[in-house]
Parts: structure tokens; sequence; C-alpha cells
């Protein structure tokens, strides 16, 4: 059996968290995101228009994986795009972990954190930044 065609990337991650409203307000308020669609009181859906991302309340879950994520990446176009994020998240009082830094692949990035305490890396990378989703 051959493998099928290449996935289109990573466009939904599922984060079950206790701070929920907390959490929700930091992905719409800080980040952006809109609500796509509010499930019920302990599942809503948020998007940036090309990804979703979903925060569960965690005492309602069933399904949660045992393993943790060391951090996930949202990308900016340019350098001077990350840089803005920066600044901004600063001004908001965002958990800054360090600053936006070069990676020896020509990428640049910095770390922060959510209200429940997941790291997120805002990333400019010259391979995957600036591309049209279709």
């Amino acid at each position: 059996m051959e493998r099928p065609k290449s996935f289109s990337g990573i466009r939904h991650i599922a984060l079950v968290v206790q701070k929920f409203e907390e959490c929700e307000k930091f992905y719409t308020d800080i980040l952006g995101m809109t609500i796509l669609r509010r499930a019920n009181n302990n599942l809503v859906y948020l998007t940036n228009g090309c990804d979703n991302l979903s925060l569960g309340r965690a005492a309602a879950q069933r399904i949660c994986s045992p393993i943790s994520v060391d951090h996930f990446g949202l990308i900016v176009d340019s350098k001077e795009q990350l840089h803005e994020w920066y600044e901004y998240m600063q001004f908001k009082g965002v958990t800054l972990l360090d600053a936006p830094h070069d990676h020896s692949d020509g990428a640049r990035s910095f770390h922060c954190k959510d209200p429940e305490g997941h790291v997120i890396q805002p990333l400019y990378h010259p391979a995957i930044s600036g591309q049209t989703i279709l």
C-alpha cells in the first residue's frame, strides 16, 4: 500500500485547560482568534482563519493524551511581524520566557505562556512563513 498524499500541515490543536475562561480570553483578546463554534459551556473552537484551536474544560474531557507537549508554534510572515508581536505581548503583560532570537536555520522566535501555562512559540521560519493557504 502506498502512503497517501502528504498532510496539509497541522491545522488543529486541542488543549484541555482548567482556566477555561482565562484561556479563551487570552486566545481571543490577545492573540486575535475568533470563536468558530461554541459546542457547549465546556468546549469552544477558535480560529485565526486557517487553523483551529479547541479549548476544552479539563473536567469535561474524556480523551486526553498522557504525553506532554513541550510547546507549539504560531507562524508569522516576517521578522518584523515577530518583533511587533513581542512588543504587543510585552505591553499586554503576557508572560514572556525569552526575547526574539535567531536560529541557525534562519528562523527567529520567542516563547511565551498562555494563562494555563502552555508554552507558545511565535515563529518566523523562512521555509514556511508567508505561505498562502488555499
